[in-house]
Formats: C-alpha cells, structure tokens, sequence
C-alpha cells in the first residue's frame, strides 16, 4: 500500500518540477532578450513593462498547461514553441516602445520572422520525436494567437484601425466562451486553422516591414481579416450545432479519428481545388495586373485575358510533352512581366517613370548604396533581401500556377474548351462594344502581350539610342573654342553653381507647403538686395525625378539629355566639353563640393577636370551625421568660405552639392551664427529636428518634413550670400530634381526652378533675352529651359565664341 503511495505521489513531484522548471527557464531568458535589445538598439521604460508583463503572462500559461496536463517536462517540441513565445514577448516590447520612440523596424520583422519560421520546426520535432500533445497544440496555438495581436497592434497604427479585429478575433473568440457555455467545448482537428494562421503572420509581418504599397499592403490585410471570420465563423458554427451534447475532448479526438479517413480523402480533394483555383487566380491576376500605382485597383483586376485564353487553348491541342515545353516558358515569362510591372509601379511611385530594363540595370549598384545611406544599413539589406525574395517567389508561383492550370485543362479537355469559347465569345463582344470598368482600361484585355510588345520596343530603342547619343555628344560648338575665347563677360567672377537637393516645381507651386516656401523666397529676395545682390528666375525641365542626381547635374553642365543610368555613363566615358571644362580652359580654378561622397570618384577627374576635389573626408567636419546628410549645409559652405574663398586665389568655378534636403528628411539641423560653426563638433550639442521612421506612412507627415528640410537649406544658402558675399559672385541655384512622388504626386512634370544671384548688374544684361523673372521665386508663368540647353546658352550669353574643328 506503501508502495503505491508512493508511485502515486512520483508524477505529482515530477509534474512541479516541470512546472516550475520549464517556466523558470523561459522567464530568465525573455528576461535576458529583453535586455539585449535594450543594450544594443534601447528600450524605452514602455518596452520594458510590456516585455515583462507578457513574459510573466507566456510562462503563467505555460506553468498552469503543465500541471493540468501533469506533464513531467517540457519537452523538445515545447522547448521550441518556448523560444517562439520569447521572440513574441520581444515583439510586443518592441511594438508598446514604438508608441513613444521609433523603433528598428528590421529587428521587429527580424523577431517576427523568426517566430514564424520556427512554427515549422516545433511540429516538426514533435513529429520526429512523436510527442504531439494537446498541450503542445495549445501552448503553440496560444503563442500564435500573441504574435498575430501583436503585429497587428502595429500594423494597425498605419493601415487602419480595422487591422486590429485579425488580432483580436481569438481574444473575442474565449471572452465569448466566458459567458457562452457551449463555446467553450473542444473543438476537432483542423488543418485549415494552420494555414490561416500562418498566412495572418506572413501577412501581418510583410505589412509591418512596409515594403509594398499601402493599397497592396491593406489589400492583402483584408484578404487575412477574411480567412480569420472564415475560420472563426466555422468553428462557432460547428459548436452551435453540437451545443446540445457537448462532447469531452476524448470523444472529439475519438470522432476526429473516425472520420480521418473520408475526412483526409475529401481534404486532399478539396486542397487539391483550392489550389487549382489559386492556380487560376496567379495566372490571371498576372496578366491582367496594371504597371502604373493609380491603375491598382481591384477593377484592374475584373477583366478578360485575350491572351490567357490563348495559352489555355493551345495548351489543351499540344501533346503532353509540347504542353510542359510550353508552361516551363510561359511561366517563367509571365514571372518576369510581373516583375517588370512591379519595378514599373515602383519606379512611377518614385521617380514617375517607367522602369527601364536596360538603362536602370546599372543603376543597382548606385541605388543599394543610397537606400543604406537613407534609410541605414541593416533596414535597407532587410529591404533588399525581401525585393530579392519577393522575385524569387513571384518567378515560382506563376510557373507552379502555369504548369497546374495548363495540366488541369487538359486533363478536362471537353470542359476547358466550353469555358475558353465561352469567355472568349465575351471577350469578343466586350472588345467590340468598348466595354470599360474603368477610363481607358477596357474589359477585354491583350495587355500582357501589349505590354510585352512595348517592353521589346523599348529595349530595342535603349540598343540603338547608344549610337543615336554618341552622335549628340560629339556634336559640339564649343569644344575646340580657345580659352581666351570662353566666358569673358565673366572674367574675374568667382562662379558657384550650387545644386539644392530636391527642389523642385512642387516646392514653389501647387502644393500644400509651397506658399511657406514661396514667402521664405520672397523674403530672401529682399534680403539679399539689403547686401547688394539680385535674383533672375526660371525653370529648367530636369532629365531626373525623385532621385540619381548626378543625371541633372552631368545634362545641365555638358549640354546633353543624360536621362538614365546608361546614358550617363556614356557621357563620363567620352570627351564631351562642359561647363567645369569651359571654366578651366579660361583661367578659373575648379573645385567640387560634393559633401555625400565617401569615395573615389574618378569622373570627377576623367571627365570634369576639377583642379580639385572636395568630398566628406577632406572638409574635416566633427559632428553628428543627419541621415543620408554626413554633415549639414551650413558647416559644408562654411568649409568652401574657410578652404577656398577666404584665401587668396585666382577666379573660382565651383560646383556646390547641398546634401540637407535630401530624402529621407527626418532629422534636420537648425541654423546657427556663422562663428559658431567651427570643425562642427557644435552639432553634437545642438537640437535636432527629428521625425520616427514611421513618419512614411503618412504622407503628409513626410511633405511637412521635406519643406521642413528645404527650408532650411535655403535659408543657408541665402544667409551664407548676406555673410560672405562678395562685389566678384555669382550663383547659379538650380534643384537637381523634384522630390519623390510622395511629395511631388504622381502626375507631376520635371521641372525645378533655377536662380542666378550677382552683385554685378552686367551679369543680368547678359542674360535679358532669357525672360527670366526677378526675384528668387519663379511665378508659374516663368520661361522653362531644358537642362540639355543651358550649356550652351550660358557660354553664348557670357561671349564665349563657337569654334569648329
């Protein structure tokens, strides 16, 4: 009798071990992660009370689990789901610290992804190991349930509200349960839940990463909040059903099994449907699917693919093999035209421009390091990596969808051909009738062979513009023209052409921030006639939008369209005469101030010819960074006052690149007395005028911060012309390109406005048959040049004479 007392009092003593052991554990090392991201990236006093408290609250579930089920320990499989629900306590601290400070979004989706990607290694080892349990089913179900809360949390702050019910619907799902007896009843076994929960992480973590458009990212929010009532709304249903004789879970897992047969069978049928007509949804979504981010509607997607159709009906005339020849192409082609359209939203949400296989392909390199200088590196790589995943992803899945729906039909031979006449005698008399959901987008479509047609005409003309441009940069007035020929209404001048980071038409005109701007310009107008200076003003139509500066800035100085990457690099590989060359041959010293570059830039030698070249290690500044800015505006034209102008020297041509306005315009310095500006260090102390990185999310937020930043690099510029001036300069202030079109809009023009500042009246006679208008502020009636022309007419209109060879 002893004996058996005692066995029985063995698992009891086994069991609190395990409950105070498995817990303990998992405390400690939520504990310890808490206070890595607390050393490493900061944790705000709001971060740690919600880590905490969802810390205790994981491992208070995770204890009471283990005594009700009298477990004897955690367990591999347990182990992992533990170390899930340390990264969902991560998570939530993360998420509760963002409410009062910005937080590293990459972590957050790092942590996110984790978690998620663990889901499948602890079913896994729970079946490798065969220890599936309902305790395991639950303790992972419950973690899942956390993570999806918490992310939306966060999602919701940005895309809605709304987003919260997909987090909140298990919580309402056992709050119901509490006063509804039958609800709390055990439920059967149900694949479908997995996948719906899975989808909601991959959905929810995708949507807090930021890296689709808004309108996609709640497009696929609400597809998730749909499967959540789908999956809720059946098990509510099933339990009503059985409300009047609630069965015990021994029963269910009973039933479960009794039915797994038939169950699985109609299951595999069912999934295997699911998939066909997912299939189905890929392929067409494809190719009816728009390039530009206004048509990305849901009505863009309710129209007849003349073109699918095709391939449908070919593919059930082919033999097997001719079938799989023709999928194993056609797929991945319908992969990488998805592709193209996505690169093509982006670019006209960027730079409102198509994406040009040819001439942006070497833009890669430029681009990667300017979304690490932007936005940081580990959040730009995380960025990068999801761009690579996502193609990747959308390459496989349009050819797996290509390869089931072209099988199925054949394999439905009688069936397909009905539904493939059928649709296309719609297809017909919709194309016939001009039938449209939407303006200018027809209900019959071809617009993937369009649009495949267009994209082989466009690189066909990329191909042969290579010899169209040669023919341009090789013609040129001025390139033989001798110095004591060149820019002698200018003789004595010192020349600063200053490019302001972009400042574009939308600064001055039509926007919600212009009339600031407009009077800041107003202002400075009179200003600068206080110090003796004067202002002409135009537009100049830019070959750039939203980025890659160096394309206005090598057009405008070289007199030649360099409106993409390939052309550009053209340009600095040839000979062409320009602007800095002119300068130089006449007797100028030229300089760059180019601030941003941290590198080599042989260009700069090769083909400007700058006597001397100025970038972030030579102006020896001791201060904080602002971003993309490695210093701000005041301390770079306080060095060229400092290394250049103040000392004795010969005229100087100066090409000035101003780095504070630049994107992402979130942290700006503020202006302070030209004496205080020193070796910089003064910033370190100094405000700063710091907007979160969730600021993005709202435009208008992020058109606050542009002008906020615009302004301040020309009040700079103005005030550095009131201070140092002297009787000899002359500006030309010209912006490199409009801002993004989260500024700009998508519908905006190139053009940027462009000033000439002097003291010396010539220098406005010389250029009277411009039209320009006085004053630093354009009107909307203003003369706009072409970036391309500029050369030629500021060398004609300072006497500088065409010489042929």
């Amino acid at each position: 009798m002893a004996v058996s007392a005692q066995s029985l009092r063995q698992p009891r003593r086994r069991a609190r071990r395990a409950v105070a052991a498995g817990p303990a554990v998992g405390l400690a090392a939520q504990v310890l992660l808490l206070a890595g991201i607390a050393a490493t990236v900061g944790l705000g006093a709001g971060g740690w009370v919600a880590g905490l408290a969802g810390a205790m609250l994981v491992n208070l579930v995770l204890a009471g689990g283990l005594w009700r089920h009298r477990c004897e320990g955690l367990g591999a499989a347990n182990a992992v789901t533990l170390t899930r629900a340390s990264f969902a306590v991560a998570a939530g601290a993360l998420v509760a610290d963002s409410v009062a400070r910005p937080i590293p979004v990459a972590l957050l989706v790092g942590i996110s992804a984790l978690a998620l990607a663990l889901d499948y290694v602890d079913g896994y080892v729970a079946r490798r190991t065969s220890t599936s349990a309902t305790l395991g089913a639950q303790f992972d179900g419950e973690v899942d349930a956390f993570l999806i809360l918490v992310l939306s949390v966060y999602v919701a702050r940005s895309l809605g509200a709304w987003v919260l019910a997909i987090g909140a619907a298990r919580y309402v799902f056992l709050a119901a349960g509490w006063r509804l007896s039958w609800m709390r009843a055990p439920l059967p076994a149900r694949d479908w839940r997995k996948v719906v929960t899975a989808t909601l992480g991959i959905v929810l973590t995708v949507a807090a990463a930021a890296v689709l458009p808004g309108s996609v990212a709640r497009a696929g929010l609400l597809v998730a909040l749909l499967l959540v009532a789908e999956s809720f709304g059946r098990d509510v249903l099933w339990l009503w059903m059985h409300r009047g004789g609630a069965l015990h879970g021994s029963e269910v897992r009973n039933e479960t099994r009794a039915l797994r047969g038939p169950v699985s069978a109609r299951l595999r049928a069912r999934i295997a449907t699911t998939l066909t007509v997912l299939a189905l949804l890929i392929v067409w979504a494809a190719l009816v699917a728009p390039d530009r981010p206004e048509d990305l509607t849901p009505a863009a997607f309710l129209r007849v693919p003349l073109d699918g159709l095709a391939l449908i009906a070919v593919a059930i005339l082919l033999p097997k093999a001719m079938r799989r020849i023709l999928a194993a192409i056609a797929g991945p082609l319908l992969g990488l035209v998805v592709v193209l359209k996505v690169l093509d939203i982006g670019f006209f949400s960027t730079f409102n421009r198509a994406f040009e296989p040819i001439g942006d392909l070497g833009d890669i390199g430029s681009g990667v390091e300017t979304l690490r200088d932007a936005l940081g590196r580990s959040e730009a790589n995380l960025l990068i990596a999801g761009g690579v995943a996502l193609i990747v992803a959308v390459l496989v899945l349009t050819t797996l969808s290509t390869f089931r729906l072209l099988r199925v039909a054949a394999e439905h031979r009688g069936g397909s051909l009905k539904v493939v006449a059928g649709l296309g005698a719609s297809w017909l008399v919709l194309a016939l009738s001009g039938a449209q959901l939407l303006s200018g987008s027809p209900i019959a479509s071809t617009s993937t062979a369009g649009y495949v047609a267009y994209e082989v005409r466009t690189v066909e003309a990329a191909v042969h513009d290579e010899g169209v441009f040669a023919k341009q940069i090789r013609a040129d007035r001025f390139r033989f023209t001798p110095g004591s020929q060149l820019l002698t209404g200018l003789r004595g001048k010192d020349v600063l052409l200053t490019f302001v980071e972009s400042y574009g038409q939308v600064s001055v005109q039509g926007s919600s921030f212009s009339p600031a701007i407009d009077t800041l310009l107003e202002k400075g107008t009179r200003q600068l006639q206080t110090a003796g200076f004067s202002a002409r003003s135009a537009f100049v139509d830019a070959p750039g939008f939203g980025g890659m500066s160096w394309l206005g800035h090598s057009t405008l100085q070289s007199g030649v369209w360099a409106n993409n990457e390939r052309r550009y690099h053209q340009l600095v590989a040839s000979n062409r005469f320009n602007l800095t060359d002119a300068f130089n041959r006449a007797g100028w010293r030229t300089i760059n101030f180019a601030p941003a570059d941290d590198r080599d830039w042989p260009e700069g030698s090769s083909f400007y010819h700058y006597d001397k070249l100025y970038e972030r290690r030579a102006l020896g500044y001791r201060g904080p960074g602002f971003n993309y800015a490695p210093m701000p505006d005041q301390y770079m034209f306080s060095a060229l006052q400092r290394l250049e102008l103040s000392k004795p020297h010969r005229p100087l041509f100066a090409e000035v690149d101003t780095v504070s306005s630049h994107m992402p315009w979130n942290r700006i310095p503020e202006q302070i007395p030209w004496s205080e500006v020193g070796n910089g260090s003064i910033y370190n102390r100094l405000p700063v005028y710091a907007r979160p990185s969730s600021f993005w999310w709202h435009p208008d937020q992020v058109k606050a911060a542009y002008a906020r930043s615009l302004e301040y690099s020309l009040n700079v510029l103005i005030s550095y012309v009131q201070h140092y001036g002297r009787k000899n300069l002359v500006l030309i202030v010209v912006g490199d390109e409009q801002p993004l079109s989260i500024v700009s809009g998508t519908k905006a023009n190139r053009d940027v406005p462009i000033s000439i500042i002097a003291h010396d009246p010539s220098v406005f006679k010389r250029i009277s048959g411009w039209g320009w208008e006085k004053g630093l502020l354009p009107s909307p009636q203003a003369p706009v040049m072409r970036a391309s022309d500029f050369r030629d007419g500021f060398l004609t209109a300072f006497d500088s004479k065409p010489a042929g060879r």
